[in-house]
């Protein structure tokens, strides 16, 4: 599929195999397999997040998906580099973070290091090379060669994230099948990989089509997109599909917390901020109490993906006692909440936007 079909706005959606061009994002830490069958079965393209699984948890989850639907679907991996533990750094912010230690009577010396999410590695490529996933998407740019080339191996289409047209091209270089323009209204974390400035990060109708014009592949749309109207206007901007995060986060398949999901229903959700202090990479989330005493970006946290360490206790108690103020509570910019209970509705209303 090339640049010269995305005028067809259902080219992605046969070359996807599914009825509408339509992708649920992988969201780790707010879904399990449950949404992505849910998604496919209703003709988008499910994914399953993997960051946060084990290969172990990997195979089972496919396992899950296959035996439930035999729809493509996704499965999307980080590729960050995984940092050298700082100990300075590390204890600066256990630091920062005393006093709300203090607050709920956390000892700071029981609090395990280590990271919480793992980037695609050989382990993984083992584990897929078994089932074949018919796409594979990635964010944080590229895994190695030799390892997206196992992946290519197999058949499967492969997609990534861009924030930015010089990440974009990047992508196409590299091997990118289809590109993710991701705006900066996009709930989660950036996919930000070539720089770690975030004035670079433009809205998703400026992004989409200047990497329209600048691209060879299928560009998707993602980012504040929340409705049948919103798909409209990305299509008509030249994307080739869209993908839908915020929205599947109020599925009954969702995996949220009742606090998260109470916040996404409320008015704390018109107001969202870029923040990294809950994992130490820029993502957006709904401004909570810890967000506004902290800056939402700040130089304490430690390295992507070390920095929940710390924090976990605190959204551990906090959360104990009905409180969102120490959690991510991530969200676009455009929450709607009226599409439906089940990830099938959801999914019928946003095709809307494709009927004839």
């Amino acid at each position: 599929m090339d640049h010269r079909t995305q005028g067809d706005r259902m080219q992605l959606a046969q070359w996807l195999n599914i009825d509408f061009p339509l992708i649920q994002a992988p969201m780790a830490g707010s879904q399990d397999s449950r949404l992505a069958i849910a998604v496919s079965n209703a003709g988008g393209l499910g994914s399953l997040p993997c960051a946060m699984l084990t290969p172990e948890a990997l195979h089972a989850s496919l396992q899950e998906i296959q035996a439930e639907t035999r729809r493509p679907y996704n499965v999307n991996f980080f590729c960050h580099e995984t940092p050298t533990p700082d100990a300075q750094r590390e204890a600066a912010w256990r630091q920062a973070l005393q006093p709300y230690y203090d607050e709920f009577g956390i000892d700071p010396a029981d609090i395990p290091t280590g990271p919480g999410r793992a980037p695609f590695s050989p382990e993984f490529a083992d584990v897929l090379q078994d089932f074949k996933p018919p796409v594979v998407s990635f964010h944080f740019g590229l895994p190695a060669p030799d390892l997206l080339a196992r992946v290519k191996s197999w058949g499967s289409k492969v997609l990534s994230s861009a924030t930015t047209v010089e990440e974009a091209l990047w992508l196409e270089k590299h091997g990118a099948d289809a590109v993710i323009a991701q705006g900066l209204e996009a709930g989660g974390h950036r996919g930000m990989f070539l720089t770690d400035d975030v004035t670079t990060q433009i809205g998703t109708f400026a992004l989409v089509p200047q990497l329209v014009k600048a691209l060879n592949v299928p560009v998707i749309a993602a980012g504040g997109i929340a409705d049948a109207a919103g798909v409209k206007a990305a299509m008509a901007l030249g994307a080739a599909g869209v993908q839908i995060g915020t929205a599947y986060l109020l599925a009954e398949e969702s995996t949220i917390s009742a606090i998260h999901r109470a916040a996404l229903k409320s008015e704390a959700a018109r107001h969202t901020a870029l923040t990294n202090l809950f994992s130490g990479r820029p993502a957006r989330g709904i401004v909570n109490r810890f967000m506004r005493e902290m800056g939402p970006l700040s130089a304490l946290p430690p390295a992507f993906p070390l920095a929940p360490a710390g924090m976990t206790p605190l959204r551990t108690q906090a959360e104990a006692q009905a409180s969102g103020d120490f959690s991510p509570l991530w969200s676009g910019q455009h929450v709607n909440t009226s599409l439906g209970e089940s990830a099938a509705e959801i999914t019928k209303s946003l095709a809307q936007a494709f009927a004839a």
